[in-house]
């Protein structure tokens, strides 16, 4: 026979009320009680109806990525999915392709599902759909995108400071004809990069032609295509800085066609620290961003979220510090 609640109730010799809100984390319950009736819903195996219960007692998350290929987004997925975990939390990833439409079935699936709340991850070009997501009672987590003027808990990483560091590292290191390959560069995060990027080169006394900051699909493709027209001209440049990793590979990929040797005569810069910084050839010198500490924060805040649904509470915009990390693809200019 199914367990129900009267049975936990019974075992934990508690009443169906006390049980139900532990379930709904509602009411002033001592932790000793909430202890022990989670170890008796555990060992009767017993399982809420989803009809009758309510979305808190699902214990589940959605995460809404852009690209569950791109490295970076798979590993900032593991880090929100490993902090979950620790509380006790399922999540459920869900990769948009950056597709308005499936944007918004995602979030009509996770809503059916009853989920406990949502981080976004992704652009998010159903403007609408985040819009009413977060005017609902579902708690909701930005994280690794800002979406500026919506009333959201947002966790990201510090992207201007991150550009700046790396147009500082060049910069000491001698380089004065520096090129930019950007991805979406009217992406908020990129374009903070960006203009990061240029700030450092001009404290550092270096001014940087428009016309070297390249636009450029998050595609590898193109960004060999790009870098094979950029380094063939007369004055190429002696470094490179790109937005995102996988673009830098692009760049490794045209000099090794037209054997210019990286670093000794092209110094290149990523953005991210994800696995493709380490397994190029040679290893990226790379903006690294703090993966799990971004997760963990996030997950923090969507719980405090779930805890304070009937409240309101301050939105809290978190910015986490990126750092730079020095490998073989940099070199002085000799």
């Amino acid at each position: 026979m199914k367990t129900t609640i009267y049975d936990v109730a019974k075992e934990a010799n508690v009443s169906i009320s006390t049980v139900s809100k532990v379930l709904n984390h509602t009411g002033n319950i001592s932790e000793k009680t909430k202890k022990r009736i989670w170890k008796v819903i555990e060992e009767l195996q017993y399982q809420p109806s989803v009809v009758t219960s309510t979305r808190k007692m699902m214990k589940t998350i959605g995460l809404l990525i852009p690209d569950i290929a791109n490295p970076f987004m798979a590993e900032l997925a593991r880090a929100v999915e490993d902090s979950g975990r620790k509380k006790d939390f399922s999540v459920i990833i869900c990769s948009t392709d950056n597709n308005s439409l499936r944007e918004e079935e995602y979030i009509t699936m996770l809503k059916q599902k009853h989920v406990d709340g949502i981080i976004v991850a992704t652009g998010l070009k159903n403007s609408q759909a985040i819009r009413e997501l977060i005017e609902s009672d579902m708690p909701v987590v930005m994280l690794s995108r800002d979406i500026p003027h919506l009333p959201v808990d947002t966790v990201v990483a510090d992207d201007f400071k991150g550009g700046y560091e790396a147009a500082v590292h060049l910069a000491q290191l001698g380089h004065t004809n520096i090129a930019v390959i950007a991805e979406k560069i009217n992406n908020t995060s990129i374009k903070n990069r960006v203009i990061g990027f240029k700030e450092g080169l001009q404290v550092s006394g270096i001014q940087i032609d428009e016309s070297a900051i390249l636009d450029c699909p998050y595609d590898l493709s193109a960004s060999k295509d790009i870098s094979l027209k950029l380094l063939h001209q007369k004055h190429r440049p002696t470094a490179v800085f790109v937005t995102t990793e996988l673009l830098g590979l692009g760049v490794l990929q045209a000099a090794r066609q037209l054997h210019i040797s990286i670093p000794s005569s092209l110094s290149l810069v990523g953005f991210d620290n994800s696995i493709l910084a380490k397994i190029s050839d040679p290893q990226l010198t790379t903006i690294a961003q703090p993966t799990e500490e971004m997760g963990e924060k996030a997950i923090e805040l969507l719980i405090d979220g779930m805890a304070h649904s009937k409240q309101k509470k301050a939105v809290q915009r978190v910015m986490l510090s990126p750092s730079l990390i020095v490998r073989d693809s940099t070199a002085s200019l000799l």
